[in-house]
């Protein structure tokens, strides 16, 4: 059974203004429930079972919680709001109030990041205790050896009363650094974490001497960043995504 509602609050949860904004469409006479004219904003209404039009047009019921996918560029801050950077907000497409970044992406970090307003699912991604694992590219200066690679994995001191978890690195690529190449040399790696302490990559790979010239999240937990999703673009999440995504968080 659905819940009556306000039917200025329907209007502005359905992305259709502000409430200050749709009580006033509705005082002038903008609004019909079920072909009636309605110009009293409390007026309750069924959003399942009642029609509803703003100046013609039907307005749908969103669903409580709404999923984004974000592919974040450099340059913007993993906020909701800040007074001097663009935010990650800035790229969804969605008039929807309480969306939220799921975890942080530094300033300069590129990747995935999940935009959504359901905060039972979030605190689930992102508590420790889950181990819900987030997948780093990174390009680091140095040669990363076999040692490195192992430390990495096993857990290294960031700083912290305690080291890192043990992680997953996956070493694609060296160049330079040898004996005709005079510069330091360069390493891309693949580093797989299930925690998320504050700049937790950058430091962990500090800690082995290679430190982070690039840094994109390429997954979180079954969720990977489609190949052809452009820097700054953003899509909702499937059905099938979401249900990956709660069955995740609750491991």
């Amino acid at each position: 059974m659905s819940k009556a509602v306000r039917l200025d609050k329907f209007l502005a949860d359905s992305g259709r203004g502000t409430r200050s904004e749709v009580k006033k469409y509705i005082q002038k006479g903008l609004v019909q429930v079920n072909d009636m004219t309605v110009k009293k904003p409390e007026q309750k209404i069924d959003p399942e079972r009642d029609s509803v039009l703003l100046k013609g047009e039907r307005v749908e019921a969103e669903p409580e919680f709404v999923y984004y996918l974000l592919h974040k560029p450099a340059g913007c801050v993993s906020a909701t709001e800040d007074r001097n950077d663009r935010t990650v907000m800035d790229y969804v497409p969605s008039g929807r109030r309480g969306l939220f970044p799921v975890g942080r992406l530094d300033k300069d970090t590129e990747g995935l990041l999940l935009i959504t307003n359901d905060g039972m699912l979030a605190h689930e991604l992102l508590a420790p205790a889950r181990h819900v694992e987030k997948t780093y590219f990174l390009r680091a200066e140095g040669i990363v050896t076999e040692d490195d690679r192992i430390r990495l994995e096993q857990g290294v001191d960031i700083g912290e009363e305690k080291p890192t978890l043990p992680a997953r690195a996956e070493i694609l690529k060296r160049t330079g650094g040898d004996g005709g190449d005079p510069g330091p040399g360069c390493t891309e790696l693949l580093l797989s974490i299930c925690e998320g302490k504050f700049h937790q990559v950058k430091r962990m790979m500090e800690a082995v001497g290679k430190p982070v010239i690039y840094l994109k999240r390429v997954s979180m937990g079954p969720l990977t960043l489609p190949e052809d999703l452009k820097k700054g673009e953003c899509r909702p999440l499937t059905e099938q995504e979401v249900t990956e995504l709660k069955q995740a968080g609750k491991k």
